[in-house]
């Protein structure tokens, strides 16, 4: 049943590149998708060798002690969701839109661990499942806020040299 959920979360991510890799913003989705890539397979790893969790049923299990389905594309595609629908909003209602994402998470990884041979719990609960998918949205959050600074410093300077 696990690897048959784990292929069934694959195909589903697969399936969303089309969606989510479009348009004028594919650049910053890149990066935002492989940034959080990266910030959620260097946590995972810590959390891993620390044995606070495991993952019994993973992907590439001689190569990898973390699955890299979640890390490398599950969570960078809800970064790129999350971004999407809280780009142009203030703070209040990036924190409000935040919880969208890490209180099901939350309680989707309890009922998961309850209930597969996905991931086992150790040291670990679902309030650091909270905390660990908040910090990662908002790091991924604060640098499209660099970006968008960035962005807005290169057109204003872009200007002055016509």
């Amino acid at each position: 049943m696990e690897k048959k959920l784990l292929n069934f979360l694959l195909a589903v991510c697969i399936a969303s590149f089309p969606f989510l890799f479009k348009g004028p913003k594919m650049r910053e989705n890149l990066l935002i998708f492989s940034s959080k890539g990266v910030i959620a397979t260097l946590i995972d790893a810590y959390v891993v060798g620390k044995q606070k969790l495991e993952y019994p049923v993973r992907p590439l299990p001689k190569i990898f002690k973390t699955n890299i389905i979640y890390d490398m594309l599950f969570f960078p595609i809800l970064s790129v969701i999350w971004v999407k629908i809280s780009y142009n909003d203030n703070f209040g209602k990036i924190l409000l839109k935040s919880l969208i994402f890490s209180v099901p998470m939350s309680i989707g990884q309890w009922y998961m661990e309850r209930n597969t041979g996905l991931f086992k719990w150790k040291k670990w609960s679902p309030f650091h499942t909270f905390v660990s998918v908040s910090f990662t949205l908002f790091t991924i959050r604060g640098l499209v806020g660099l970006m968008k600074i960035l962005d807005k410093f290169k057109g204003k300077q872009d200007i002055t040299e016509s």
